[in-house]
């Protein structure tokens, strides 16, 4: 079980855009994930005719490591880090580590 998945909403822990809120858009293999409106580079991309791509430079949001993000908490209004608890019918659920609250119901 995946202690951050697509649709979190989460906070950027550090790099250049610490403290930003957002969606999880992806969750890419490699301990990586996709953030929306967060870390957006600028790609230089060759004009394809085949494919009706027009060239130019686009933005777009790169991956960010997973340990640089922390599942949205709106009781405290802060990130938070996740464990994992399994329940007594025997359901296995995500909680806040602050308060034990369950994050998916």
């Amino acid at each position: 079980m995946r202690k951050i998945r697509k649709g979190d909403d989460v906070v950027v822990l550090a790099g250049k855009d610490k403290g930003k809120r957002g969606k999880i858009v992806r969750v890419l293999p490699n301990d990586r994930v996709v953030v929306e409106n967060v870390n957006i580079i600028k790609r230089h991309t060759r004009p394809n005719p085949q494919r009706g791509q027009a060239g130019g430079i686009v933005e777009k949001e790169a991956s960010v490591h997973v340990s640089n993000v922390a599942l949205f908490n709106p009781v405290s209004g802060k990130g938070d880090r996740v464990g994992i608890r399994t329940l007594e019918d025997g359901r296995k659920v995500r909680v806040y580590k602050s308060n034990g609250e369950v994050v998916d119901v």
